[in-house]
């Protein structure tokens, strides 16, 4: 890929805190043309988790379509201000992720995190809850087969 700067939307749900959680990443060029979109079911998390989880995914499809400029959104304040330094990761569980965060971002040439309101963030957050719901039909569908 050329060395222009992506855009990388990344985006945690959770159904109840805890609750059911999933990830959504959307990435996209200087246009707006999607490049790359994932999306994954976490389990029962917190919503915290969730967003962390969500960013390592999209840092991961980053590297592995090779975007090494990216200029990355997110709706988490928290996560956003963690990352930029202006508050500290107390929960042991989320110093971890922030580890392979830390990692992951490492591996990129230029790299800017910001915090964006939910209504700018919607592709990524779509697919976070699609995670979850595809993740429920299937666990419906496997009762209805084991019933038979």
């Amino acid at each position: 890929m050329e060395k222009q700067n992506y855009r990388l939307y990344s985006d945690g749900a959770c159904r109840g805190n805890p609750g059911a959680g999933g990830a959504g990443a959307v990435i996209t060029d200087a246009e707006g043309n999607v490049i790359w979109e994932g999306k994954e079911y976490l389990g029962v998390c917190t919503n915290n988790i969730a967003e962390y989880k969500a960013l390592i995914l999209g840092l991961k499809g980053a590297l592995a379509h090779g975007c090494k400029k990216i200029d990355v959104y997110m709706d988490s304040e928290l996560l956003a201000k963690q990352i930029n330094g202006s508050y500290r990761v107390k929960n042991e569980n989320l110093k971890l992720l922030m580890q392979e965060v830390r990692s992951l971002l490492s591996s990129f040439e230029f790299i800017q995190v910001k915090h964006v309101f939910r209504c700018h963030n919607a592709h990524a957050d779509k697919l976070a809850n699609l995670a979850i719901d595809t993740h429920k039909s299937m666990t419906l569908a496997e009762n209805e087969c084991n019933e038979v």
